[in-house]
């Protein structure tokens, strides 16, 4: 089993959609005046498969127009490629396009790779939400930017260029995971 190797890599996936709509925060504006916030009214979208190192912060990231098993599949093999020959553990929620041929396949060429499928409505567990919640807070909410390739740039830019502090080894240690992998 892999979390048994000392030299063990922790990673946490999650997937993300980009409109080129914004989100709004706070905002400024002058007193008694309505808040004009343009928007796109289309349902234009990009996805992003992002992947949080639990020990050191830094992500793996893969954009792809659709979220389906040969999406999910080719994100796995980035990761295999940003950590060779070490041992990893991937945790990951229910999504449908975590399973099928395509990620069995994977999984069967590559024994380094094992998974722990998080427990059912529980996005509280997925350290990968909070590079989420962070990326749409510096990049997408209250955005200008009227080209989504341009935005989806910024974002992959930024969940690239960040480290991203994780407090789940430090809440729950081995002692989550471990029950979640037997």
């Amino acid at each position: 089993m892999a979390q048994d190797a000392p030299e063990t890599v922790l990673l946490a996936e999650d997937e993300a959609s980009l409109y080129l709509q914004a989100t709004t925060m706070a905002v400024w504006g002058p007193r008694g005046q309505p808040l004009i916030v343009p928007c796109d009214p289309s349902r234009v979208k990009t996805n992003f498969y992002g992947t949080l190192n639990l020990h050191t912060g830094h992500e793996v990231v893969t954009q792809a127009e659709t979220m389906n098993a040969e999406a999910t599949a080719t994100h796995l093999r980035a990761i295999l490629a940003a950590h060779p020959d070490v041992p990893i553990l991937l945790l990951w929620d229910r999504a449908p396009w975590h399973r099928g041929a395509a990620i069995r396949e994977v999984l069967a060429a590559n024994p380094r790779l094992e998974i722990i499928v998080l427990p059912t409505a529980a996005p509280d567990l997925n350290p990968q939400e909070h590079v989420w919640k962070a990326t749409r807070r510096a990049v997408s909410h209250n955005h200008t930017e009227p080209q989504l390739p341009e935005l989806a740039q910024q974002f992959e830019q930024h969940l690239q260029s960040t480290t991203f502090d994780s407090s789940f080894l430090t809440k729950y240690g081995w002692t989550l995971v471990r029950p979640m992998s037997t």
